[in-house]
């Protein structure tokens, strides 16, 4: 067996070899000076990215001083530690609290507490206060029949929970809380929290120092009042305190010195004591090789070498949270640890394994395995629970206890680099096996990675054995989509597209449907929680159209069956396929008639431009037919309706909607040009030429274009004017353009050009679609570097947002999801040129 450790004096690369199939397996490479990364600062950092269940985040401008996190904000925790010569520095991530319950929360166990739907006494709050005449129901409250304990379906609900207490002089004590909607928290009758809005996970509350000194050995109280304002309804709390970590005193916070961003990577570099360390995740979404791209597995590379030419010993240690598996703490987890193909594999999921039973936007993945696998040379890999997942690094031993818990599971692994001087490296594959990943109709799909291999232990051997080639693709991937971006829109834009790219196509997951056709399926993050939701997918899609037009044919083609199949009876398309991962049939509470009409066409029309021929529109003729028809008679001028703009509300006559709707009947006429059809060409592209006409003499308010039809004094970002140019249209005359870019430029405020005249907040990726209206460079440059400035400031610190203030930077709502691909319309443009 060759030690890659030993080999320093004469290898710029070190060498991962193993023997038990004589098979050489990878060459990590030393990270070369990366000149192609974004030159922001990213509102989140991505580490682990592959699909709406597996993705995790650095929340943070350094990776070692906050938990990572699933993109929902909930702790997904990867630790990762390099001991060097004796000393401990931690490089990644930041251990979860681990906290003793006190007073249990219905996920923990039955409780019953005294509750009121009437408003009460102005004391109710206090100690002392006599509840006997209240009711008394077992938590959680809710008006989820299949998830109360107690139903409530009042406005109001007010609850005491009386407590003692064995110990009262607590460093820390926090109040568990899920609720919806408002919230107030007392203790003892004090105030300590009040909030406007939702939590529909727990959140830790801390006391204050005037609470924590009200506490009593008996007869404490927790009274909490909540309120509906909207939606469901949801209550449940106890109280924790915090426990210490084993040796957590021992580890030193490592200096992070750069933080490089590129489409496929995120590398960071770090100085432990007399060593630099650096770490790189590769996530590699190769979308335009689906079989990389689909595999649910990100490296994690770390590299150290000496800075000051002396040897040192060196061990790196990462631990990853069993509830990466789960959708809550508190469900019980099963793991295990074995060896198969030269890898050392930790394995965990829940026990109880509901398979797509749940569906909703603020959930995580609770059924399938999460896995650790590493080089069997020179590690060990052990289970823990949370307080002791250090202990055996502290104590340099390989003993591990079998007796590890069925919550707060940690996936331990240990690295041993020996004495070093150049870099040296070593290798963590982090993976997720859903086995189940939508429910379609009634069938059970499975991931596409399923097509390459039943088996995930044989997946996980193939990444790791084609590691070298895939990073050398990543890097060359990577430099080509930057340089292009930067041709296309110059370095700003690139940093954009960078930013945007692991997003937007994390934001889905891919499947084969029964009729073996490619179903490429968003999440509609943090909006609702859709899926394969229209209007999300029309703003993505400029991305898809430039590097795998298949996979937007993937996006579209649910929504065809949808209709064909009988299911969907209305003249216009869905709007969504049902609420993420559960796809048999629309769940959003009202049709966008004219919205999904206009983009399905305009997209079909979009893949038959970049494939060069329209036999994916001739095999959905009669459909795209039925919905053309349907614009010819409604799209022009749209009655009161929503719009891909839902949360601006609804709105008549909507100037922007009636472009999509000319659009989409040029589109259509320019199918059925590209099919022979030309009789057919000419009706509808006349039909288009005649609206574009009337819409400009009926939009007009001087220098610029309405919001909506005979609403003098107002206006809005005409961005769907972009595809008459992509698609070759020429509908509108030149003068429309040119107009609305030059007013646009008087509107703009520090973060960006607000939507319409409305509001002052805006949507970043249509800001990057009106930008791409400008004729000319400075003018887009002017629309587009508020956007970066935005991204580059934002005090929000998740994963891009799409909505967001013009005038501050803070995020008003949204984030993770995958419309961030509309940053590419710019590139898309150029493509077609």
């Amino acid at each position: 067996m060759i030690n890659y450790h030993k080999l320093q004096a004469f290898l710029i690369v070190c060498i991962l070899v193993t023997a038990c199939d004589s098979k050489k397996k990878n060459v990590p490479e030393v990270q070369e000076d990366i000149n192609y990364s974004a030159n922001l600062r990213a509102p989140a950092y991505p580490l682990v990215t592959h699909n709406p269940n597996f993705s995790i985040w650095s929340m943070g401008d350094k990776l070692n001083t906050s938990t990572t996190k699933h993109w929902t904000e909930q702790d997904q925790s990867l630790v990762g530690i390099a001991e060097v010569d004796g000393e401990y520095y931690r490089f990644l991530g930041k251990e979860s609290k681990v906290y003793e319950t006190l007073l249990p929360t219905s996920e923990d166990e039955s409780y019953t507490v005294a509750y009121t739907e009437n408003k009460p006494e102005d004391n109710w709050i206090q100690a002392d206060y006599n509840d006997v005449r209240w009711k008394t129901g077992e938590a959680p409250f809710s008006d989820d029949k299949s998830q109360a304990n107690t139903i409530w379906e009042s406005d109001e609900l007010y609850y005491r929970r009386n407590f003692d207490l064995e110990q009262i002089d607590l460093k820390s004590l926090y109040v568990k809380l899920r609720h919806d909607d408002d919230v107030k928290v007392y203790i003892n009758g004090i105030e300590i929290y009040n909030y406007k809005g939702w939590q529909h996970s727990f959140k830790y509350i801390p006391l204050t120092s005037e609470a924590l000194k009200s506490l009593k050995k008996s007869g404490n109280v927790l009274a909490i009042a909540i309120k509906n304002t909207a939606g469901g309804r949801w209550l449940d709390a106890g109280l924790v305190t915090e426990s210490n970590i084993m040796g957590q005193e021992s580890v030193k916070v490592a200096e992070q010195t750069s933080v490089s961003l590129t489409p496929n990577q995120t590398i960071y570099k770090f100085q432990c004591g007399e060593t630099t360390l650096t770490a790189t995740f590769t996530s590699p979404l190769l979308i335009e090789d689906l079989k990389i791209y689909a595999r649910p597995i990100t490296y994690l590379d770390v590299a150290v070498a000496s800075n000051d030419s002396n040897k040192h010993k060196v061990k790196i240690y990462l631990g990853a949270s069993g509830n990466i598996a789960a959708n809550t703490p508190a469900q019980k987890l099963a793991a295990e640890k074995y060896e198969q193909n030269g890898l050392n594999i930790l394995k965990v999921g829940t026990k109880d394994q509901p398979v797509l039973e749940k569906k909703g936007d603020d959930l995580r993945v609770d059924w399938g395995y999460f896995y650790v696998a590493s080089p069997t040379e020179d590690t060990f890999q052990y289970l823990s629970d949370s307080k002791n997942a250090l202990a055996p690094l502290i104590a340099n031993s390989e003993k591990n206890s079998q007796n590890f818990p069925e919550t707060g599971l940690i996936l331990n692994t240990v690295a041993d680099l020996g004495e070093i001087v150049d870099p040296s490296h070593h290798l963590f594959l982090l993976g997720y096996d859903e086995e189940e990943s939508v429910n379609y109709f009634g069938d059970s799909l499975k991931p596409w990675y399923k097509k390459e291999s039943e088996s995930f232990n044989e997946l996980l051997a193939n990444a790791y054995t084609e590691y070298d080639d895939i990073i050398r693709r990543v890097k060359s991937f990577d430099k080509g989509l930057y340089n292009d971006a930067i041709k296309a829109g110059g370095e700003k834009y690139a940093d954009l597209c960078v930013l945007s790219y692991r997003q937007a196509i994390a934001a889905h997951v891919l499947v084969e449907s029964p009729k073996g056709e490619l179903l490429f399926l968003s999440k509609e993050n943090n909006s609702n929680g859709s899926i394969n939701t229209v209007d999300v997918t029309y703003p993505s899609a400029p991305l898809f159209l430039v590097y795998n037009p298949d996979l937007l044919k993937g996006m579209l083609n649910g929504i065809f069956e949808y209709s064909e199949s009988g299911r969907w009876k209305k003249p216009f398309p869905a709007h969504d396929l049902g609420t993420y991962p559960i796809a048999t049939g629309q769940t959003y509470g009202e049709d966008m008639p004219v919205e999904e009409a206009g983009n399905m066409i305009i997209l079909t029309a979009a893949i038959a431009k970049e494939e060069g021929h329209a036999d994916y529109a001739k095999a959905h003729w009669n459909t795209l037919t039925i919905w053309a028809d349907f614009l010819i008679e409604s799209g022009f001028d749209p009655a009161n309706q929503l719009s891909t703009d839902d949360f601006a509300g609804h709105l008549a006559r909507n100037a922007n909607l009636s472009v999509k709707a000319i659009m989409a009947i040029a589109s259509y006429g320019k199918l059925a040009s590209r099919l022979g059809e030309t009789e057919t060409a000419e009706k509808y592209t006349t039909a288009a030429k005649e609206m574009a006409l009337k819409w400009k003499d009926i939009a007009a308010n001087g220098d610029h274009y309405v919001l909506a039809f005979d609403s003098a004094g107002t206006w809005s970002q005409k961005y769907n004017l972009v595809w008459d140019d992509i698609l070759d249209l020429n509908i509108f005359p030149d003068d429309v353009q040119k107009t609305e870019v030059k007013y646009y430029l008087t509107k703009q405020n520090d973060y960006g050009l607000p939507l319409d005249s409305r509001k002052t907040y805006t949507k970043s990726d249509w800001v990057l679609w009106t930008a791409t209206l400008a004729d000319n460079q400075e003018d887009f440059e002017a629309l587009i570097n508020p956007m970066w400035s935005y991204v580059n400031k934002t005090p929000d610190r998740v994963p891009l947002s799409d909505w967001h203030e013009t005038t501050d930077s803070r995020k008003i709502g949204f984030k993770a999801r995958s419309v961030v691909g509309g940053y590419f319309i710019k590139m898309l443009k150029e493509q077609t040129q």
